[in-house]
């Protein structure tokens, strides 16, 4: 068998080798490391994962490219699960009022917050909203990000503009070398015009969008956002049974600000993740373990509302809740691309091991979006979703905070990026 690209002398080939299926507890600390590792690709797939030199039947051709793992780490592509990718405007004015102590609902309430985001998105056109999301793209995989999940939630009761977002996110999808997983997030804040009528506007995205988005496959999640303010346990949970009636997979923004019972909600529904979890109770982490719901942990919007509150990473992992971790791109709450900045906040913030970290970004993430069975591990038969850090080993990638380790990523058995020349 000829091969198309060879990955030799591997320092650290890090290969998260398992089952297909979220990790949890100790598991998260098994990440399949192999010292002096090669990996072979044929086409977009992984035909052969090992230590030292290949086997004999494993053969080159005159265009086969090798790559040098030498004094390198070797990871699958990372996984970015929670994002709000297309979205027109930013709203860095909002920095002065949180700098006088203006808290995220403060905002929301004086009409800044989401519905600024709203507004300019509903004015940007498909083409404005495509380019500035492919900037994003491309800045997500120099860091090594080879699969994004990307919300809608920027049209709210303007379902033309949830559409738009949609569409861009699958057009890019099609278009760039990250894979984009699209999730419909309608219920992503009440509308101004609706702030007295809740009632009517949960009736359009149960009776009328979630319908559409379902017919027209425009979207394979279904997430709301379960906080004071926005929509309550029992309307978050009529939203999502509906989703799932109609084939859309449940998510949740869950107990972000407030205690309000949405990991429980998760559970009970069967929600594939529960995002923030901030303050999650202790029934709540207790009934995501035993349901095997993903708690998808965002510590750089943490960090950026300066709350000084973070989710409790080590409670859950010891409960047996499996964990992966995302940006929150967004361009409120947390405007940045840089996932490995995330991953440090997450070991040294949220005290996760590094191996635990990398096991959230890969995995565990691929299981938040329903992938886990073709990324988020170097094995045969997988995409060739690889990215090559130029560090000496997974510490130092986290301990070594705020700059990009990327080397080189490989996306579907192409060299997508690579820092010397910055293919694209």
């Amino acid at each position: 068998m000829k091969v198309d690209i060879i990955i030799k002398n591997v320092d650290n080939l890090i290969t998260l080798k398992g089952p297909n299926r979220p990790r949890t507890k100790e598991e998260m600390g098994d990440i399949g490391l192999i010292n002096d590792g090669i990996v072979a690709i044929k086409g977009d797939k992984i035909i052969y994962v090992g230590k030292g030199e290949l086997p004999s039947d494993i053969e080159t051709h005159e265009n086969t490219i090798f790559l040098d793992g030498k004094g390198k780490t070797v990871t699958p592509g990372l996984v970015d699960s929670h994002t709000h990718l297309v979205h027109g405007g930013s709203r860095e004015h909002e920095l002065s009022m949180k700098l006088k102590g203006a808290k995220y609902l403060d905002i929301l309430e004086a009409g800044g917050g989401i519905h600024s985001t709203v507004k300019a998105t509903k004015e940007a056109s498909f083409g404005q909203l495509y380019d500035k999301a492919k900037k994003s793209l491309d800045i997500m995989l120099g860091f090594g990000v080879t699969t994004v999940e990307a919300k809608s939630g920027y049209g709210l009761e303007d379902f033309d503009t949830e559409i738009k977002q949609m569409e861009v996110a699958n057009k890019l999808n099609e278009d760039h070398y990250v894979d984009i997983v699209s999730t419909f997030m309608g219920a992503h804040a009440i509308p101004p015009k609706y702030k007295d009528n809740p009632r009517a506007f949960i009736d359009i995205i149960i009776k009328e969008m979630i319908p559409q988005v379902a017919d027209e496959k425009l979207a394979k999640f279904c997430d709301v956002f379960c906080e004071k303010g926005v929509f309550s346990v029992e309307e978050s949970r009529e939203i999502l049974e509906a989703a799932i009636k109609h084939g859309l997979l449940p998510k949740v923004h869950a107990d972000e600000i407030e205690p309000m019972g949405g990991a429980e909600l998760a559970a009970e529904v069967g929600c594939v993740s529960a995002d923030h979890l901030v303050a999650a109770s202790e029934k709540g982490i207790r009934m995501m373990a035993e349901k095997g719901v993903i708690a998808n942990l965002l510590p750089g919007t943490s960090f950026n509302l300066q709350s000084g509150k973070f989710a409790q990473a080590r409670r859950m992992i010891e409960q047996g809740v499996p964990v992966a971790l995302s940006t929150d791109y967004n361009p409120g709450s947390c405007p940045t691309e840089n996932i490995q900045l995330v991953m440090s906040f997450a070991s040294i913030i949220m005290k996760m091991t590094p191996e635990e970290v990398i096991t959230a970004a890969t995995i565990n993430g691929a299981a938040s979006v329903g992938l886990e069975e073709e990324i988020g591990s170097i094995e045969v038969g997988k995409k060739a979703d690889i990215v090559i850090f130029d560090a000496p080993n997974l510490d130092y990638i986290i301990y070594h905070f705020g700059i990009n380790h990327t080397d080189k990523v490989i996306k579907r058995g192409k060299l997508a990026f690579e820092k010397s020349s910055n293919i694209l």
